[in-house]
């Protein structure tokens, strides 16, 4: 299928052509005629495979198919969890409705609240919120949901996560109830199921991918290294593969500080995301990032959704997260339309049962690899400083299982009587860097 078959504008149609694309995605070949027939939607797939212009083009063909015949109220709303992703899906919408005269703003918390004020009394056709954001202004007066035609709740699961749902509900109340509406998100869990029975109307079930799985384009690989190696291993990794582009993952907002401040004095220019910086400096940040002149962007998870990187090549977990949809999330960052990217997880030892967690999530085990050139195990208080030991790889305890007749060789465990893990293939970005664990 090309996108010249789904029936769109022809100013949609340019707009496509100049962002390179010719075939739809397989969630955009399914959900674009099934929005444009103004069926309510339930969609989930990969992160990483197109579900924003699955969405943002329908969109923009209803309002060119079905003109405003009066008045200034927004007629779509898509509710967000994060700045980011509010960002990414106002992007979207300028790219593909460049050749269509549109009004829209993007809404969320964290900058002055008067010029959105006066972007809504302009008038608006589309609005792209975050919930807090939002119900502030319709609290003021001066937003008016009532005229709302097509409601679009993107990466709900993550907004239930983060406690929106009180708010979501709000929000509801404030809109007509016939409409139609739309939920598109990577992950679909029972209590977003739950949402979804309550909120959509007979709605089309597409399901690209099984529920929490890891794109096959992204290299997975776990490195055992213990919290005092960690900064400096990520440091070799960076400057040993001359890597120009990597966004790390860490748990908490104080440790993307002392990161960042870390991996500056090794001589990295390195930048902190999260929910306690300004929206400036959030912008700023992400910005330096795009362009290159940030090497090493170091984020919380509320970057995980949101961060839309053409062909980044590098995802590190230095902490691994304790949810684990959110390594699903974080991983999907890289190996993004159709490119190959890699996703590196530095595992402490207190951290071995959530990497568990997340092979039982995904269904694969995660290859095991030490960098070359850099000892582990260093001394306490000493981070990143290596001492004389070699480093050992952890034992596991139990038995082999024989492979079923015909099957290939089975990757072992994680260093112990099974034998060393045996890699899928070569990180092309580890190369001279990483062997197998013996």
């Amino acid at each position: 299928m090309s996108f010249s078959e789904l029936g769109l504008d022809a100013a949609l149609m340019r707009a496509i052509e100049r962002e390179g694309y010719t075939t739809p995605t397989p969630i955009q070949a399914k959900a674009i005629p099934e929005v444009l027939a103004g069926r309510d939607v339930l969609a989930a797939a990969q992160t990483g495979t197109g579900k924003t212009a699955a969405f943002t083009l329908p969109l923009l063909q209803h309002l060119l198919t079905n003109p405003r015949e009066g008045g200034k109220a927004p007629r779509i709303l898509v509710l967000v969890p994060t700045r980011e992703l509010a960002a990414q899906v106002g992007e979207s919408v300028v790219a593909y409705g460049r050749d269509v005269t549109v009004k829209h703003a993007v809404i969320f918390g964290g900058v002055g609240i008067n010029p959105q004020i006066d972007r809504v009394r302009r008038g608006l056709d589309i609005i792209i919120a975050t919930p807090g954001r939002l119900l502030d202004l319709t609290g003021q007066g001066v937003l008016d949901l009532s005229k709302i035609e097509i409601l679009v709740l993107d990466e709900a699961d993550r907004m239930l996560d983060m406690g929106f749902m009180p708010d979501i509900k709000r929000v509801l109340k404030q809109l007509p109830a016939k409409r139609q509406n739309l939920m598109f998100s990577a992950t679909f869990s029972p209590d977003i199921r739950g949402l979804a029975e309550g909120l959509l109307t007979n709605p089309v079930s597409i399901d690209i991918a099984p529920r929490n799985t890891a794109t096959q384009l992204v290299d997975q690989r776990a490195i055992f290294a213990e919290k005092a190696d960690k900064a400096g291993l990520l440091g070799f990794m960076v400057s040993r593969g001359n890597w120009k582009q990597v966004l790390v993952f860490t748990r908490t907002k104080h440790g993307a500080n002392r990161l960042c401040e870390r991996l500056e004095k090794d001589g990295l220019t390195a930048a902190a995301l999260h929910g306690n910086k300004s929206q400036g400096a959030r912008t700023k940040a992400l910005a330096g990032f795009k362009d290159g002149s940030v090497r090493v962007l170091v984020a919380t998870d509320i970057a995980a959704r949101g961060i839309d990187i053409e062909n980044l090549p590098h995802v590190i977990n230095y902490e691994l997260p304790n949810v684990p949809e959110d390594y699903v999330h974080r991983i999907g960052r890289t190996g993004r339309a159709g490119a190959v990217g890699e996703a590196i997880s530095l595992v402490a030892h207190d951290e071995r049962g959530y990497l568990k967690q997340i092979e039982r999530l995904i269904r694969q085990t995660i290859p095991v690899f030490v960098i070359e050139g850099y000892t582990l195990n260093a001394k306490p208080g000493t981070p990143g400083e290596a001492d004389d030991r070699p480093a050992r790889p952890p034992q596991r305890q139990g038995q082999r299982r024989p492979n079923p007749p015909g099957a290939g060789p089975r990757p072992q465990g994680r260093g112990g009587r099974g034998g060393p893990v045996k890699p899928q293939k070569s990180a092309e970005h580890l190369k001279g860097m990483s062997r197998k664990v013996h």
